[in-house]
């Protein structure tokens, strides 16, 4: 039987707009594919904000958040993105005490791009093999609270705690996650339901 999720993506001033809604749509539609093969849909998926209060996101994007971080329920996947948000956001002290009390009863927990600057300084990720973005690869390292910062791949696991490259990587870790779920053969649906077959656009004319 599929078992229930509550899946979180913390939503902030400044967040790089396809970091988080890359894998909202791959957990939704996750959820579309559980009922197009006859079954419940069984995740819950919310966007979290500090106050529950709408954010701008870095390209301008405006954004309701579904719950504070006060009102969130408890969450089975954390998901951290990325973008300019993320360095005021590691100054944070509530927000990163959050991401450290949730993280610690997440079956997983998750970050896009920059989003694992906010996953090493609560504390997660500390010790771990991450990855980040290209342009943030040597900051992240120059900070010392990863095991290893490795570059050149699309995301990381090490232990519950996965880490992706830069925006459009979350959507391949959001899809890996989900096989690892919901079983590999409802991961390879949803990602047909998207649509999702990657083709540079230099590349991809016909």
């Amino acid at each position: 039987m599929t078992r229930n999720r509550t899946i979180g993506i913390l939503i902030f001033d400044g967040v790089e707009e396809l970091d988080f809604v890359g894998p909202y749509e791959v957990f939704t539609m996750s959820n579309e594919a559980h009922g197009f093969e006859g079954r419940e849909r069984p995740d819950t998926v919310i966007l979290v904000s500090e106050t529950g209060g709408p954010i701008t996101g870095a390209k301008g994007m405006r954004v309701e958040a579904h719950v504070s971080i006060a009102d969130a329920p408890q969450l089975d996947l954390l998901l951290v993105p990325g973008g300019q948000g993320t360095r005021p956001a590691a100054e944070n002290e509530k927000l990163l005490a959050w991401i450290a009390q949730r993280a610690t009863a997440a079956e997983w927990t998750t970050s896009v791009c920059t989003g694992a600057l906010l996953l090493c300084a609560a504390g997660p990720a500390r010790g771990k093999r991450v990855t980040t973005h290209w342009g943030f690869i040597e900051q992240l390292r120059k900070r010392g609270e990863a095991a290893e910062v490795l570059e050149n791949i699309r995301y990381v696991r090490d232990g519950n705690v996965v880490t992706a490259a830069g925006v459009s990587a979350g959507i391949d870790m959001a899809l890996w996650l989900t096989g690892q779920m919901h079983g590999q053969d409802h991961a390879r649906l949803t990602q047909r339901l998207m649509e999702y077959d990657p083709a540079p656009p230099y590349s991809a004319a016909v």
